[in-house]
């Protein structure tokens, strides 16, 4: 799997597995999955309730820690109290160090994400994180916290997809060298029945979701598709061998039209707690 060199120089494989709804229950097994398929980059969240079944997955491989790479969130209800937030996840998680802790949200009626940033640069300059950054964070959003900060965040998670593109976001981020990662990257399944993906997939003999992903990576996007399903654990995993000429591209990226899916990051203010 490829990776991505973040701009403090840690490394991040490019596709990996996201477990957004993934019961805790069932949260071990999957991801076991996942790493018999060849994953080794897991993103989950506190809010998620499930960085337990993650930990779990880890400790019963025989992969090296080194070798995987786990991303975890601070919920939103946390943010004036990120350092006891972050150890409570290190903690479910069972690892020693996280390899990327993103503020979930910015939750900008709070009026905390700043705090919360500079509690992530200390634990960061503690060396229990390799890398800091941010999800779903907006322009105006990442001007203030460029502003008042001398850490430019790693990586920022956002909603992204052909749908729902975010250009001028990703754009920004990457002039900042900030990794856009996308989440929902299939658009939770409905950027997979067009006309220009389908024809594109059958040209290749690939499935739908295979194109798609591929796009997210041959536009250097980190991608972290959802799947419970082991097959299409392995499916998704081979879009990494796909290549899509430069007209295949285009005619995906074509596909823009405003649709985003999940809440509006400037109004956004649920805890998850």
């Amino acid at each position: 799997m490829s990776e991505l060199t973040l701009n403090n120089g840690v490394t991040i494989p490019q596709l990996g597995l996201g477990v957004f709804q993934v019961p805790p229950e069932d949260t071990q097994r999957i991801v076991e999955d996942a790493f018999e398929a060849g994953y080794r980059h897991i993103d989950t969240a506190a809010g998620y309730r499930n960085e337990a079944g993650v930990g779990a997955a880890i400790a019963a491989t025989g992969i090296p820690r080194e070798e995987i790479f786990v991303t975890t969130k601070l919920r939103n209800g946390e943010q004036g109290k990120a350092q006891e937030a972050f150890q409570n996840s290190r903690k479910a998680l069972g690892l020693d160090y996280v390899d990327l802790y993103l503020i979930h949200w910015p939750v900008p009626s709070q009026g905390l994400y700043v705090q919360a940033w500079k509690e992530l640069e200390r634990l960061y300059e503690n060396k229990q994180i390799r890398a800091i950054g941010v999800s779903n964070f907006l322009a105006e959003h990442l001007d203030t916290l460029l502003e008042s900060s001398g850490t430019v965040p790693a990586v920022n998670q956002i909603e992204l997809h052909p749908s729902y593109q975010q250009a001028g976001l990703a754009a920004k981020c990457r002039s900042h060298g900030i990794e856009v990662e996308a989440y929902s990257p299939l658009g939770q399944g409905g950027d997979l029945n067009g006309n220009a993906v389908t024809a594109i997939a059958n040209g290749h003999g690939a499935t739908t979701a295979q194109v798609v992903l591929a796009w997210h990576l041959a536009s250097g996007n980190i991608v972290i598709p959802k799947t419970v399903n082991p097959d299409r654990m392995r499916e998704n995993f081979a879009a990494a061998s796909l290549t899509l000429t430069d007209s295949e591209l285009a005619a995906i990226t074509a596909l823009e039209s405003g649709a985003r899916i999940g809440s509006d990051p400037a109004v956004a203010s649920f805890t998850q707690m």
